[in-house]
């Protein structure tokens, strides 16, 4: 089975139209390809060619190409009049499941969660695994390393299939070198180059990226329903970080060094440890000293949860004080870029959405700002906790398989 390329740039974009030229063969594949994982269903040939605007000819070349290399399946028909009477038979075709996977991984300061995917974004296992200590960059690499491994051996997927490892990680992130600068969340891991270290270990490709954008591409890539016919949404992202990613006419907005998704500007950003620190400080939560680690803050944000559900008047001020910051936040991105959809997701929004949803909901459907002549949506991500391993492992597909522009630039 051929295998595709590894990418020199790491910007996954929208689908986009194919275009005739015989120089730009890879391009039309991955037009071809990103048509048929938007329709799980399967495509005829002859709808290949319009949904794509390649000629019949381009498609049938194409399609014949991918059939015989086990990336696309020619099986079933489809009767092109509703009566079944007349008309040729079509004969529909799938993206192959099986013919290429991804591992994605997160590296989060609380735990790290890894997952394998198939090629139309299917989650075939997952693992997670704690973070008690993190001030030892090599160790906390060589664990990961070893959980890529066991996920490989266990879940039996081909390792000549999988085509390659993508790394969700906190900000800012040097895109180019394929390293962590500073985060602030991960004390010691200034410069640490990721990327190189475990491809190393690990001996597959490696794509590093940021957390909140991972989870955004999660979003379009493995079957998020909400995202499914949208192409301009906001994502917002609360673990032991937060972030806000932002998908506009079908591309994710990256920014110039690939590190856009930043809310602190906007006074929106809310993380486990923030909501725990002031569950400390106003004698909700006690037993616990400031500053709260990450693996600290995840216990106390489950217990001023259920404090609040139980009751208590000021557990629950607490969190609604933040919601109202995020709830905001929110708005006013969505107005900026016109988004008709806003999706929460991440490790702790599990535990914050009963009391966040509600809130939020109301103050995008207050606000002065956002566009009255439409809804604008508000939900959670159906992809749970491990929407950044998800998301991960999305890089991978999406780079490799998705329309890449850049491809059409003439050197």
């Amino acid at each position: 089975m051929a295998r595709p390329p590894h990418p020199t740039e790491q910007s996954p974009v929208s689908a986009r139209r194919g275009t005739n030229l015989p120089r730009l063969k890879n391009f039309n594949e991955s037009v071809v390809l990103d048509s048929l994982r938007r329709a799980p269903d399967g495509l005829s040939r002859v709808e290949l060619a319009s949904t794509s605007g390649l000629s019949a000819q381009t498609v049938s070349n194409i399609c014949r190409r991918l059939i015989d290399q086990g990336v696309i399946l020619d099986e079933g028909t489809v009767v092109p009049s509703a009566a079944g009477v007349g008309g040729k038979r079509r004969t529909l075709l799938h993206l192959n499941p099986d013919a290429y996977f991804a591992i994605g991984v997160h590296l989060d300061p609380a735990v790290a969660t890894v997952a394998i995917l198939n090629v139309t974004g299917s989650v075939l296992a997952e693992r997670r695994h704690p973070m008690h200590d993190v001030s030892e960059p090599d160790r906390v690499l060589a664990d990961i390393a070893r959980l890529v491994e066991e996920l490989i051996t266990n879940s039996g997927v081909p390792r000549d299939r999988i085509l390659g490892l993508g790394v969700a990680a906190p900000g800012p992130i040097d895109l180019e070198s394929g390293v962590i600068i500073d985060p602030p969340q991960l004390r010691g891991w200034g410069r640490v180059p990721v990327r190189e270290r475990l491809a190393e270990l690990t001996g597959l490709p490696v794509i590093l990226d940021k957390d909140v954008t991972a989870a955004v591409i999660a979003e379009r890539w493995a079957a998020g329903p909400a995202a499914a016919d949208a192409d301009t949404f906001v994502f917002f992202y609360i673990g032991t970080g937060s972030g806000m990613g932002l998908v506009v006419n079908d591309t994710v907005l990256r920014g110039v060094s690939g590190n856009a998704g930043e809310v602190g500007g906007l006074d929106a950003s809310c993380t486990t440890r923030d909501l725990a620190e002031e569950g400390v400080r106003r004698g909700v939560l006690t037993g616990l000293t400031l500053p709260v680690s990450p693996t600290e803050a995840e216990d106390a944000l489950a217990e001023l949860v259920r404090i609040a559900h139980d009751g208590d008047a000021e557990a629950r001020d607490i969190i609604d004080g933040w919601a109202r910051r995020v709830g905001r936040g929110v708005a006013a991105a969505a107005t900026l870029v016109d988004a008709p959809l806003i999706i929460f997701g991440g490790p702790a929004w599990t535990l914050l959405a009963e009391r966040f949803l509600p809130i939020v909901r109301d103050i995008v459907d207050a606000s002065p700002f956002v566009e009255k002549t439409r809804e604008t949506v508000v939900t959670t991500s159906a992809l749970g906790d491990a929407v950044g391993a998800i998301g991960a492992a999305s890089l991978v597909l999406d780079t490799l398989l998705s329309v890449q522009p850049q491809s059409l630039v003439l050197q």
